[in-house]
């Protein structure tokens, strides 16, 4: 009797789970058993992992094999368990030695002809070994780069299972040829999901990163609603733009990411299994390192959004947009229960999605910019626009967006359109991006500092608790949100945003704590209310 085992991962949402393939041959008629909750694509790996080892040169054992998966209760699936059944397999067929890959994870999807081809979530994957304490792993070679992002983990990246066998077995490694030059490498077909980037609004820039960067400074005019973008990215805080069609509501938000600050170490990370697991990983881009954009379309589902599928959920847009942005254009149009789907990763950063095959938790901190029309035909704000919508109609399209979303969305500003002379360019050219990223990023070090030692590194993530007790504004700044509070316009979790958006405000103009300025700012931006206070770069 023969045995052997090696090591591989299965992915529960963007957590891994470290699995022990175990390999038993036994004296009997020729027949390959495979146990452990697998699904049909793993199921199939019987067929793929036998021609790939004949074709690699090595010989098949015609005995009863059985192949486990240990855990047998963790539900498994995709093809990234071949390459390790394979190795188990020759192990126990002592082709190689069963204690050289005792403590390998090995993680890969074999072709018919032996090549090792790649599959997602290599990185989330690697990090799970990682923990478990594993320390060498095996990958595709095309995947190798994403899996070195993980520190203290051995990588070795091959391109064929012959390859494989002879590092095993410590014999000369031979050559593979290289796809051919001139055309599409079909091999890194696993990596990316065909239309999933453009589908969300992730579509990556050109791999020698030409591809066009909206700026700040092609808007024109819109003063008041370039501030509340800058705040906006500086405190991390929710937006909503509300306006007539043609007044830039788009245009504002899909500059947003340009004056966001890069991501940190940890957050590239975070981002970066994220998009892997859901396949829209650029394939010479194994860290992201900017903030991602996700736009879906209004027909979207609350499955799509919040994350769902087949089994075992899948990340949805708002785990797609983690540490970065959401953009949900035309929000009205969006349907009520998708919208309302969005209060419990608005607060708490992630998103626990429960089905029968299980419950999966996948991050969802983002900040969230919503534009919207004031009726169905747009133009009731105008002056002499000529709208004919019913005052019943107006209602029915603004309660869309329902009260409890929009008490978590800090910042409301009214777009207003757009002038002659702003639009001509008599009114000058506003600032760029890097002027506006440039004061972003000198706000949110103000904060890291004043939030070192803390879970917190933005003011939108403080609670409202360390706002009244720890973080406190100064004296008599709040006494015009305590009369609106006593007059209902603002609720209590309305009166700790509005504390967040005043530390933002004071970080921008370089305050040590909010003064009745900045809680002004903060209400007339969050109520929409004016409070006869500039608005202007300076006095942020």
């Amino acid at each position: 009797m023969g045995f052997a085992r090696a090591c591989s991962v299965a992915l529960v949402g963007v957590e891994g789970v470290v699995v022990e393939v175990q390999a038993d041959l036994e004296p009997g008629v020729a027949a390959f058993t495979l146990v452990g909750l697998p699904d049909k694509s793993l199921v199939e790996s019987r067929d793929r992992v036998r021609a790939a080892v004949v074709n690699s040169g090595a010989e098949w054992p015609q005995k009863k094999l059985t192949v486990g998966l240990s855990p047998a209760s963790v539900p498994k699936g995709g093809s990234g368990f071949d390459l390790a059944v394979a190795c188990a397999v020759l192990g126990a067929a002592e082709r190689i030695d069963p204690a050289s890959i005792a403590d390998v994870v090995m993680i890969g999807e074999l072709g018919l002809d032996g090549r090792v081809r790649p599959v997602r979530g290599v990185l989330p994957a690697v990090l799970a070994a990682a923990e478990a304490g594993y320390r060498q792993v095996v990958v595709p070679e095309q995947a190798a780069g994403e899996a070195a992002l993980v520190p203290g983990v051995s990588v070795l990246g091959v391109r064929s299972l012959r390859q494989l066998i002879a590092v095993l077995a410590d014999e000369p490694v031979p050559e593979e040829p290289p796809t051919d030059r001139g055309r599409p490498d079909s091999m890194l077909a696993g990596l990316m999901v065909p239309g999933a980037g453009l589908g969300t609004g992730l579509a990556p820039l050109s791999a020698d990163g030409t591809a066009h960067r909206p700026d700040l400074a092609d808007v024109a005019g819109q003063e008041r609603a370039r501030r509340a973008l800058e705040v906006a990215a500086a405190g991390g805080h929710h937006l909503l733009l509300s306006g007539p069609p043609g007044a830039g509501k788009t245009m504002l938000a899909e500059r947003i990411t340009a004056i966001l600050p890069p991501l940190s170490r940890q957050e590239s990370l975070e981002v970066t299994a994220v998009h892997s697991v859901a396949g829209i990983l650029p394939p010479g881009e194994p860290l992201i390192s900017r903030a991602p954009y996700c736009a879906p379309h209004h027909s979207a589902t609350m499955q799509s959004l919040v994350g769902g599928g087949n089994g075992l959920p899948r990340p949805g847009a708002v785990s797609l947009a983690h540490r970065g942005v959401l953009f949900l254009d035309e929000a009205p149009e969006f349907s009520g229960r998708a919208l309302d789907a969005l209060r419990q990763p608005l607060e708490s950063g992630h998103v626990v999605v429960a089905r029968a095959a299980g419950v999966v938790r996948l991050p969802a901190r983002f900040l969230m910019v919503l534009a919207a029309n004031p009726c169905p035909c747009g133009r009731h704000t105008l002056a002499g626009a000529g709208c004919e919508c019913p005052p019943s109609a107006v209602r029915r399209y603004q309660a869309r967006l329902s009260g409890p979303l929009l008490d978590r969305v800090d910042l409301r500003v009214e777009v207003e359109p757009v002038g002659r002379a702003d639009l001509m360019g008599s009114g000058g050219r506003g600032e760029t991006s890097e002027v506006v990223a440039a004061r972003v990023r000198e706000a949110r070090e103000r904060a890291g500092e004043r939030l070192a030692g803390t879970p917190w590194t933005t003011n939108s993530e403080v609670p409202g608790h360390e706002l009244r007790t720890r973080l406190v504004a100064a004296p008599g700044a709040l006494m015009a949100a305590e009369r609106d509070m006593e007059r209902g316009v603002l609720t209590a979790r309305g009166l700790d945003r509005v504390l967040r958006v005043a530390w933002t405000v004071a970080d921008l103009r370089g305050a040590d704590r909010p003064d009745a300025s900045d809680i002004a700012v903060a209400l007339e931006l969050r109520t929409g209310i004016q409070r006869g206070v500039p608005m202007q770069a300076g006095a942020l």
